[in-house]
């Protein structure tokens, strides 16, 4: 049997306290960064405070509905019809784990495997999202840093300088802060199968090289602002 998990940014920051008031529920996983729930009918909601939720086996209506739901608890800017997302089709009858192309295969459909799955889901589009991030910063001092080459001085100055240079490093720490999420769960290190399998969806969602990539990008962004911290020190 085959069912569907989709992962998208829903908003800058989810209130991860304010959810749990949310749902009748109680959560499978709670801590300050995450809440993992199973509902109804082996329906699941994994959802990150750094704004990314991951659904299993729900409607459209159904995620509609949950999106409204969801909306006193998100904080900053909302995505509600976000591009940045992904969908994963799941078996979860299979004979062993495994995963190809567009499909996961679990033994069997549990919480633990399947929370497994919805992290590595979950991970990949906030590399998306990062990424799209990280790529417009750099844009925007590849621009400056362009100029500064070819006129010898910066085509911004005084409190325009200052206001981007806060906001780069504001975006910068942020990411920074959600660099943690990409390391494996507890779930995953005492089973040597899961674990492998684990392995195995990193590999199919690219999880390391993108890290990397976004990582390097964060290096230069980071060398670009002491360029630029030097014409208003």
């Amino acid at each position: 049997m085959t069912k569907t998990a989709f992962a998208f940014q829903i908003a800058e920051h989810i209130d991860l306290k304010r959810l749990k008031m949310v749902f009748k529920e109680r959560p499978l996983v709670s801590d300050s960064d995450e809440l993992f729930y199973q509902f109804e009918g082996h329906k699941y909601l994994y959802a990150f405070k750094y704004g990314i939720i991951c659904v299993f086996d729900y409607s459209s209506n159904e995620l509609e509905h949950l999106k409204k739901k969801m909306l006193p608890v998100l904080k900053g800017k909302k995505t509600i019809g976000s591009l940045v997302s992904e969908t994963l089709e799941i078996n979860t009858k299979g004979d062993r784990f495994s995963t190809d192309f567009e499909t996961v295969t679990l033994k069997e459909l549990n919480a633990e495997n399947l929370r497994l799955v919805l992290l590595n889901l979950s991970q990949s589009v906030a590399l998306d999202h990062y990424a799209n991030i990280t790529e417009q910063l750099l844009e925007d001092t590849r621009q400056h840093t362009n100029y500064l080459e070819h006129h010898g001085k910066l085509d911004i100055g005084g409190k325009k300088l200052k206001r981007y240079i806060g906001k780069v490093l504001n975006v910068k720490n942020k990411i920074s802060e959600n660099l943690y999420i990409f390391d494996s769960p507890d779930v995953a290190l005492d089973d040597e199968v899961l674990n492998g399998f684990n392995l195995e969806l990193k590999i199919k969602f690219d999880l390391k090289d993108r890290y990397q990539i976004i990582s390097q990008q964060v290096d230069i962004i980071k060398e670009n602002l002491d360029l630029f911290r030097h014409y208003v020190s």
